[in-house]
Formats: C-alpha cells, sequence, structure tokens
C-alpha cells in the first residue's frame, strides 16, 4: 500500500475523501472552520449521531470545499480510547473507501497526536487491505493513503511501521500457500530471499541433519519425499553478545502421519507452518529496521506425511539434546522439531534468550480460544516484557503454568520421557513441559502456543486489519519486544 504524509491544512487538501476522527460527545474544533451548508451538515451530524467505536458517515460536500466528500469515523468516548481502537476503525474505514472504489483517501490527524496512534492508523489502514489474491483471476485494487500531518518527525513513525508491516505480511503470504505449492525446500528459498550484508542464511539439508543427529527432525521427516531443512538466520553477530534466538515450528503440511488426523478440516493444516512464517516475518523487519540487536531465527521445516519410512508409535527416539523419548502419538511431532531446535540454538549460540512460536496444541484452543495465544516460560521477567509487549500492540497472550507436576506427567516407563501426556491433561502445558527439557535452567525461554490465533477460525473475533486466512500473530509482538528491551 502507498502511504505518504504531507503538512497540509485539510480544507486545502484536494482528495476523494478527507477523513476524520470522532469522538464521542465531542464536537472537534476543526468543525467550526467549515463555513456554509457543509458545515453545518457536519455539525448536525456529528450532533445526531452516537460515535461508537467503527461508526462512519459520509457527507458529499458538492464541491463546496476541495475534498469531494468528508467522512467522520467513532472512537467511541475519549477515555476509553485506545491503540486497538484507532487501528480497528482505521481499518474499517479503509475497506470502506476499496468498497467505494476510491482510488486515494486522505486522513487528517488531530493536533497533538502521539506516535502510538499514528502507529495504529498505518497498521489499521494497511494490514486492512491485505489480501491473499495469488490464485485469484480478478483482484481488488488498493487505495492510496495520504496521511495530513503536523511535523516531519511523524514520518520516522510511518515508515517504521511499514517496514513492521511488510513483516506482518511477509508472514501471512507464506502461511497462507497451500502444501502443494510451500514444501521444506520453498520455507528455505524464503529464508534466502531476504538476507543482505547483515542477515546471513544457513540451510541444514537431511543429510547433515542425519550426520548431526537432529533425529526429532528427520524421524518427523522420514514418512515424506519431501526432504526436512533446518534453516538458520543470523542477523548482526557480534563476538562476545549473546544474541536473541526466535524459533518457529514449520509444518508445512500435517497429516498426523501415522496417527492420522481425521479428515474434517484436513486443508488448515497448511496452517502448522505458521510458527516459521512468523520468525521469517520477524527476520524481515529486523532487517528492514536496521536494530542494533543481536538476532538468530531458526526454523525446523518437515512435512508430516504417512509412508513406508513413517516413524511410528511405540518409537525410541535419541534426540540431538541425547534424551530418549517415547513416540506414543505422531501427531505430537512439533515439540520433536522444536525440541531439536532449541537444544541446537542453546548449544551453538549460548543465547541470551529464546523464544518460540509454534501451532503446537488444540488443547490451546480449548483453554484460551482463537483469540489468545498461551505462553510458557521459565522466567518471570521475561513474562513481564513480553507481556508488556501483548497490551501494546494487542496480540493478546495469557500465561500458563509449568512446575514439576506437569514435568512429571511426561515421563516414560521406558525411555527418559515421552512425546504426548495423559490425555484430555493439560496438553499445552505438556507440551511445553516436553520443550522444557531442551532447556537450559539458566536460559531465559518463552514458548508461545498461537495454535488459535494463527489463522482465522469460525470463533476468531471480527478485526477490520485481519482478513481471511492467516494472521501473522506474533511479528508485531515480537518486534514491540525486541525494540522495546
Amino acid at each position: 500500500m502507498k502511504i505518504i504524509t504531507e503538512i497540509k491544512n485539510h480544507l486545502h487538501k484536494k482528495t476523494k475523501a478527507l477523513c476524520h476522527f470522532i469522538y464521542e460527545d465531542e464536537i472537534p474544533d476543526w468543525v467550526n472552520e467549515i463555513h456554509g451548508r457543509v458545515g453545518n451538515t457536519i455539525k448536525q451530524t456529528i450532533s445526531n449521531t452516537e460515535w461508537k467505536e467503527g461508526e462512519i458517515r459520509i457527507i458529499e460536500t458538492h464541491g463546496l470545499i476541495t475534498a469531494e466528500r468528508i467522512i467522520l469515523i467513532g472512537l467511541g468516548l475519549r477515555k476509553n480510547s485506545n491503540a486497538e481502537i484507532i487501528r480497528n476503525s482505521t481499518g474499517k474505514i479503509s475497506r470502506e473507501i476499496q468498497k467505494m472504489k476510491l482510488p486515494e483517501y486522505t486522513i487528517s490527524l488531530p493536533k497533538n497526536v502521539q506516535a502510538e496512534f499514528v502507529v495504529s492508523i498505518v497498521e489499521g489502514a494497511e494490514l486492512s487491505m491485505y489480501n491473499f489474491d495469488k490464485y485469484k483471476s480478478n483482484t481488488k485494487k488498493i487505495p492510496e493513503l495520504c496521511i495530513l500531518i503536523h511535523n516531519n518527525e511523524i514520518n520516522k513513525t510511518v515508515m517504521k511501521t511499514q517496514k513492521v508491516n511488510m513483516g506482518v505480511m511477509f508472514a501471512r503470504d507464506i502461511a497462507n500457500l497451500p502444501p502443494n505449492d510451500c514444501y521444506p525446500s520453498t520455507m528455505a528459498k524464503f529464508a534466502k530471499s531476504i538476507t543482505n550484508n547483515k542477515l546471513k542464511c544457513r540451510i541444514i539439508s537431511k543429510e547433515c541433519l542425519e550426520r548431526e543427529k537432529f533425529n526429532g527432525i528427520t524421524s518427523v521427516g522420514m514418512g515424506s519425499k519431501n526432504e526436512p531443512k533446518l534453516i538458520v538466520l543470523e542477523y548482526n553477530l557480534k563476538k562476545n553478545v549473546k544474541p536473541i534466538i526466535i524459533i518457529g515450528k514449520a509444518v508445512t503440511f500435517d497429516t498426523g502421519e501415522i496417527s492420522l488426523k481425521p479428515s474434517e478440516k484436513l486443508e488448515e493444516m497448511k496452517f502448522d507452518k505458521c510458527g516459521g512464517c512468523v520468525v521469517l516475518g520477524i527476520m524481515k523487519a529486523v532487517s528492514e529496521l536496521k536494530l542494533s540487536t543481536s538476532i538468530v531465527g531458526i526454523i525446523p521445516s518437515v512435512e508430516n506425511m504417512p509412508g513406508g519410512n513413517s516413524y511410528r508409535p511405540g518409537d525410541i527416539i535419541k534426540m540431538y539434546n541425547e534424551k530418549m523419548v517415547e513416540i506414543i502419538n505422531t501427531d505430537a511431532e512439533g515439540r520433536l522439531i522444536l525440541s531439536d531446535a532449541i537444544s541446537y540454538g542453546e548449544k551453538k549460540y549460548s543465547p541470551k534468550t529464546i523464544i518460540d512460536f509454534a501451532t503446537l496444541t488444540g488443547a490451546c484452543i480449548t483453554a484460551l480460544g482463537t483469540n489468545v495465544a498461551g505462553f510458557i516460560t521459565n522466567n518471570d521477567d521475561l513474562a513481564i516484557k513480553f507481556s508488556e509487549s501483548s497490551k501494546r500492540c494487542n496480540e493478546e497472550i495469557w500465561q500458563l503454568p509449568l512446575n514439576n507436576d506437569y514435568m512429571d506427567m511426561i515421563k516414560s516407563e521406558i525411555a527418559d520421557i515421552k512425546n504426548i501426556g495423559p490425555k484430555g491433561a493439560a496438553g499445552t502445558i505438556t507440551a511445553a513441559a516436553f520443550l522444557a527439557h531442551s532447556i537450559n535452567k539458566n536460559t531465559p525461554w518463552i514458548h508461545v502456543d498461537i495454535a488459535g490465533t494463527s489463522w482465522i477460525q469460525p470463533s476468531t473475533k471480527y478485526r477490520s486489519y485481519n482478513s481471511n486466512g492467516a494472521t501473522g500473530f506474533g511479528v508485531r509482538l515480537t518486534i514491540d519486544y525486541l525494540t522495546n528491551n
């Protein structure tokens, strides 16, 4: 989406639509600057409307002022206003503009506006225009947006936000790809496509994975003709500086393998790669923003398919960290590939922090629904900082506990641990307990289960800036964390 900024009086802006935000029970000062019939109509419209969030009114100007029409957008009561309301309302007006088939529109910023307000406008406008139309013959045209600003400092905020949006949309594009067009090798190509002088990429092939005993990754990938890959992206690595590691599960399609999934909604299992897509989106945004932080992105990518070479329930696997795992269910595969990636990342980089994203458990949807991601951590400070970022960007997360009782639930009688706990008992937590076996207790770690939030599902709350398909959940959250800590 093309977004430009301009320092100009809103009354002198020639545009198809001039958009103003309106708070409930308030008549803004700028209304008095518009005289005659248009000004009177605006005043009457404001007085006669209850300006709830997202309420829209369109006023034709009939050539009496420079703008062809005035569009008013409600934000509710000022005391209740927040970034999410602004983001959602901006998305609604942007969709309305597109529906009207206008080639461009203008949003006039209120005076003394805060940077957070501008961020929400740019996010709402641009992300609401995202549409996965790669396989459609007819595509919707995206209108150009002009934001009327009061000083050039706002330009920096606009440009920074657009770079984060690029990461979100990059993650969405890859996650939305169908399984016949996205394999582990495809994920590797996308990783290579974002490299530059500061962002390096290494792809660890099946042969190397087997040689180095990444048995969690290779076991899950054995049933498919599409070979597994371990993708490593290194950004701004420096000597004697501990990086932050971000890991994402990328199962490009998940049948459940021998523990075959039911056919209902099986087509949605293309979204089992969303964790890896989030990491790609984060690394793209980090590179575009030129952050000073040292960051490593690791993506274990497999296709989980049944076949003559598939691993089986009852198998015992020696993981990269040398722990022996009894396989109870081959559909609990994400924790196996994540475990290898986590152990490798910690061993090779001695990181400051490890963050992992995964569409790991349906139990997380049962517990928290499809609008809140669950998270588990071994570090209270990390929990606080991640929760603060969640509140700022409105990608909602909720902390779940992890104690020795849960760790005991995955103990095996014939191996060190098993890959699934008791049926129907704390599935999200026991999955995290499995991952915890891969973590040195001194390394701060946070695991985010995005099974419910990664794509739009029937119970997903409507947000104007999320279209059908993948949401890119986790990109804005992590960029906020990285830029504020």
